[in-house]
Formats: structure tokens, sequence, C-alpha cells
């Protein structure tokens, strides 16, 4: 029996706490994990990283310490 969003029982004890949560499923598509998609972002961003550091080295003289020891 259910009254007022608590649930009785048989004896007629007040349970506030059996009410259970709506169970959904969470669709993210596969975008999150160890997935083609992760991994291929991951080496993108790997692969900018690398040019950025380069083109850093090639403008400045310095290597990455070299230009924060500089500042």
């Amino acid at each position: 029996m259910r009254t007022n969003n608590a649930i009785v029982d048989d004896q007629g004890l007040m349970n506030n706490f059996a009410i259970e949560p709506k169970v959904y499923v969470d669709e993210q598509g596969d975008r999150t994990g160890f997935t083609p998609y992760a991994e291929l972002l991951n080496g993108r961003l790997a692969m900018i990283g690398f040019i950025a550091l380069i083109a850093l080295e090639v403008f400045t003289g310095h290597g990455i310490f070299g230009f924060f020891s500089n500042l």
C-alpha cells in the first residue's frame, strides 16, 4: 500500500526509505572509456601538443624549460 510517497507494509508500519529510485540508461553513446573515438581524440591532441612544442622551440630558440627559465 502506498500513501503520500511512503510505503506502509503488511504490519501497518510506514517505511519512507523503501521507495526505489527510477532506473534509467545514460545514453552517451560511445564517447566514454577506452573507445576508438577517445583514442583518436587523444592521438590528435598529442600531435597538436608535439607540434606546439616544436613551434615554440623554432620561434624562441629554447626548449620548454629554457622558455620558462627566461620568463
